[in-house]
């Protein structure tokens, strides 16, 4: 069985954080499913044009597509989760106060802001359950 690739409609909620890793500054835009999940990420860097804003830009466009194929967001941390290369150093979150990676950084604040379930329920773009 092949899986169905479930796009986001044309107008949704996103999420946008901006964040900073060493003297790296960028912004994190993650668009979301009428649910409240994650269905794509973009990533901004403030150096336009370098080789890491292309790799960003790649790797964004990859994840996207997974999450879109039914990639957990669950499954794409554990693999995200770690990598280590530049730039990394501390961060003005002080929830990861330090990043091996901007891939490392996004794992990270994705796994806190939609993986997180003592987290998960007090954010405006989670979704009220039957449960709660």
């Amino acid at each position: 069985m092949l899986a169905t690739r479930q796009s986001l409609t044309p107008t949704r909620n996103s999420l946008t954080h901006k964040f900073e890793i060493g003297r790296h500054e960028g912004y994190l835009t993650i668009g979301l499913y009428a649910d409240g999940t994650p269905g794509e990420i973009f990533i901004k860097i403030a150096k336009e044009g370098s080789a890491i804003s292309g790799m960003c830009q790649a790797f964004c466009r990859a994840f996207s597509i997974a999450l879109q194929f039914g990639l957990p967001v669950e499954e794409a941390v554990k693999r995200f989760k770690g990598m280590r290369f530049e730039p990394h150093g501390p961060t003005n979150n002080p929830d990861i106060p330090q990043a091996d990676s901007i891939i490392d950084y996004v794992a990270r604040y994705l796994e806190i802001e939609f993986c997180d379930p003592s987290r998960k329920r007090s954010h405006p773009h989670s979704t009220p359950t039957d449960n709660d």
